[in-house]
């Protein structure tokens, strides 16, 4: 296969994850907005309760969180808005620059361009980012998150596995994009 025919699927896959992560995302929110109460993951008497989904392990906790991860940095929607747009640009560049070197590489940064997209259209269009699944044991849980949240963090995950064991993955990765 030509370098051109690669780098354009490169640049489809890419296009075409990350669209479908800002989709799922976006789609999920409106959702859990449109059909439940905000909730606390450890709710006070007379607050709405998380609803259960894989029973206490995984339960619908929506919260509107105007921070960045973990609730850090809160109620600093533009702030975080405009940052994510430096990262969105850095993705960008990245994967042009870099990502057509291994089709790994391509889906981590596919996943965290929609996860970006998906938190920063939040950001703009309602001032905050819309949170939803709470995870965890009793009254030890996860931070809550949302779809956007989930490609990020698996992102970031594939990116140190391809930090750490690039050596190993290597042939892998040639020989599941044809290159080797």
């Amino acid at each position: 296969m030509t370098e051109p025919s690669q780098r354009r699927r490169r640049w489809l896959l890419f296009g075409v994850l990350a669209a479908g992560v800002v989709i799922v995302d976006q789609l999920s929110k409106l959702y859990i907005d449109a059909n439940f109460h905000v909730a606390s993951a450890n709710p006070l008497p007379g607050g709405s309760a998380p609803t259960p989904i894989l029973g206490e392990f995984v339960r619908i906790a929506k919260s509107y969180n105007s921070g960045g991860i973990f609730g850090l940095f809160g109620n600093s929607a533009l702030v975080l808005a405009l940052s994510s747009l430096v990262v969105i640009g850095l993705i960008l560049y990245y994967e042009w620059r870099e990502g057509s070197h291994t089709w790994l590489l391509t889906l981590a940064l596919a996943l965290l361009l929609g996860g970006a997209i998906g938190n920063f259209i939040d950001r703009v269009r309602v001032g905050f980012v819309i949170d939803f699944v709470d995870m965890g044991v009793g009254n030890s849980r996860f931070y809550t998150f949302n779809v956007a949240d989930s490609a990020i963090s698996t992102a970031l995950l594939l990116l140190i596995l391809i930090a750490l064991f690039h050596e190993r993955l290597t042939p892998v990765m040639q020989q599941a994009s044809g290159d080797g």
